[in-house]
C-alpha cells in the first residue's frame, strides 16, 4: 500500500486519539463515518470522555465491529446515536431506547447535512495518507460522508495507510483537519462466504432474469454472491450500485464486467462504499476502474434511470400476499433501514430494459414463512406493493407487475415453502372471496 509522507511537507501534525476527541463538547452534533471505514480508534477515545460529556448527538450508517463504544453503560448518559442504517452493533441499543433509528431514503441522506436539517459541528472520518500535494482519500466509504465534511465545522481524522486511496469524490485536504490521529490498522474486513443451498437456488432463478449489457446493483451476503456467481457467461455487464463486495472481483478478471453499455460512466464501476476483504480494498486502491461517489447522486432516481437494462436485486424481511415489502424491521423492532432499496426499485423500473427484483428464501431459520398473508404489527412497508415487479425465492419468480391483488397472491404462494402455501392459500380465499375462485 502507500508510504506515509514527510508530515512537515505534506501531512498533518498528528496527535493522539484522546487529545483530538477533545475537541467535542457537550451538545455537538458529531458524523461518525461507518461501513468498513468506521474510525474505531476516534469512537474509543471519545467513549473515555463520557464522564466529562453531556447531550452529544451522533449519526451514521451501519457502523462495522463487533461493539459501539458509545452504547456502553459506561456512554449511555454522555451519547445519543443516530442511525440512518442499522447494524448489528446498535441493534440491541436501538431496542432498549439507547440510540434512535432515522428513516429516511439513503439518496437523500445528504441533504440532511447541506441544507442544515442536520448541522454537523464534527465529523469524524477514516482517511489515506496524504498525498504529494496533502490529500486525503475517503477510501471505501465515500456515500455520505462526502456531504458531512462538506458541512462540518470541524473534522477529526484518522488517518491509515491501509486505507485505499479511492477515485471519485472522496478526496479532502489534509488542512481542513482540525486534528489528525495516525494509525496503521486492518481495515474491518467481511470474507465472502459460499451460499447456501437456498441461495445458490435464488441465485440460479435471479440470473434468469439478468440480460447481456445488463446494468447491475446488488448487496452483500449469500444470495448477491450466489447471483454473481452464477454470472461467468454473461457479457458486458456494468455496476451501478449503493455498496459492492468481493462478489464482483471473479467477474471483473474474467472481462464479464465491462459497463461497455452503461450511459452514464461508461465502463466504471461506480458505487457510494464497498465492504470486504483486504483483497478487495487493494482492488479498489488507486483503482480508476472504480469510483465511489456522493450517494445523493449514485442513488439519485434520475441518474440511475439513464443507464439502460438497470437490474436492481434487493432483499427483503417478509413479503404480505399484495407484494408489500418489509426490508427493515420485524413486527416493532427495527432491524436495519429504508438503505436504498426504494431508490434502485423506482430507477430501475424506469430505465430502459429496467427490473426490480426482491430475493429472499422462502423461510426463516425457525421455519417461519416469509411469504405471509399480512405483515407482521408494526412492520414497516419500505418498497410498496405498486413498486413490486418479481419476487424470487427457491422455489422460482413470482412476477407481479400488471397483476391484480389475487392474481400476484397466486404468484407468490407458487414461491412460496410448500409446508405453508396451503394456509396462504387459505388466508387468501378468505380476503379475495369470490375474486379467489
Amino acid at each position: 500500500m502507500q508510504t506515509v509522507p514527510n508530515p512537515a511537507a505534506t501531512g498533518p501534525n498528528y496527535v493522539s486519539a484522546d487529545e483530538a476527541v477533545r475537541l467535542i463538547r457537550s451538545h455537538d452534533r458529531v458524523f461518525v463515518q461507518a461501513a468498513a471505514a468506521t474510525p474505531m480508534l476516534l469512537l474509543e477515545a471519545l467513549a473515555r470522555r463520557a464522564d466529562e460529556l453531556e447531550g452529544v448527538q451522533t449519526i451514521h450508517m451501519h457502523l462495522e465491529g463487533e461493539t459501539f463504544p458509545l452504547v456502553s453503560p459506561e456512554a449511555r448518559k454522555a451519547f445519543q446515536p443516530n442511525a440512518i442504517f442499522i447494524g448489528s452493533s446498535l441493534r440491541q441499543a436501538v431496542r432498549e431506547g439507547y440510540a434512535q433509528y432515522l428513516p429516511i431514503f439513503l439518496s437523500e441522506v445528504p441533504a440532511l447535512f447541506r441544507r442544515q436539517i442536520w448541522p454537523l459541528d464534527v465529523a469524524l472520518v477514516h482517511v489515506s495518507v496524504p498525498d504529494q500535494h496533502g490529500f486525503c482519500s475517503l477510501g471505501v466509504s465515500v456515500d455520505v460522508a462526502k456531504a458531512a465534511i462538506d458541512s462540518a465545522r470541524r473534522i477529526i481524522a484518522l488517518v491509515n495507510p491501509q486505507m485505499p486511496r479511492s477515485h471519485g469524490d472522496g478526496l479532502v485536504h489534509c488542512s481542513r483537519f482540525a486534528a489528525a490521529v495516525y494509525s496503521d490498522q486492518p481495515l474491518y474486513e467481511h470474507e465472502p462466504t459460499e451460499p447456501t443451498a437456498v441461495e445458490s437456488a435464488i441465485g440460479q432463478h435471479v440470473v434468469t432474469l439478468v440480460e447481456n449489457g445488463a446494468c447491475l446493483q446488488m448487496g452483500i451476503g449469500g444470495i448477491p454472491n450466489a447471483v454473481l456467481g452464477y454470472l461467468g457467461n454473461h457479457q458486458d455487464l456494468g455496476i451501478h450500485t449503493e455498496m459492492f463486495s468481493d462478489g464482483l472481483l471473479p467477474l471483473v478478471e474474467r472481462g464479464v464486467i465491462t459497463g461497455r453499455f452503461k450511459k452514464k460512466h461508461s465502463g466504471k464501476i461506480v458505487s457510494g462504499f464497498a465492504i470486504g476483504s483486504r483483497r478487495l480494498y487493494d482492488f479498489i486502491d488507486d483503482n480508476p476502474m472504480v469510483a465511489l461517489l456522493d450517494i445523493g447522486y449514485v442513488n439519485d432516481t434520475s441518474v440511475i434511470r439513464k443507464n439502460p437494462n438497470v437490474t436492481a436485486i434487493n432483499s427483503a424481511i417478509e413479503v404480505d400476499l399484495t407484494g408489500q415489502v418489509c426490508a427493515d424491521s420485524i413486527g416493532t423492532q427495527m432491524y436495519s433501514g429504508v438503505g436504498g432499496q426504494m431508490d434502485f426499485i423506482r430507477g430501475a423500473m424506469l430505465s430502459e430494459g429496467g427490473k426490480a427484483i426482491i430475493a429472499l428464501p422462502s423461510m426463516t431459520k425457525r421455519g417461519e414463512s416469509k411469504i405471509v398473508p399480512f405483515l407482521k404489527e408494526g412492520a414497516g412497508v419500505v418498497t410498496t406493493r405498486a413498486h413490486v415487479h418479481y419476487i424470487v425465492t427457491e422455489y422460482g419468480i413470482a412476477d407481479l407487475y400488471g397483476k391484480n391483488l389475487a392474481q400476484r397472491a397466486k404468484a407468490l404462494i407458487a414461491v412460496a415453502h410448500p409446508k405453508h402455501r396451503e394456509a396462504l392459500d387459505q388466508a387468501a380465499s378468505e380476503r379475495f372471496k369470490k375474486g379467489w375462485n
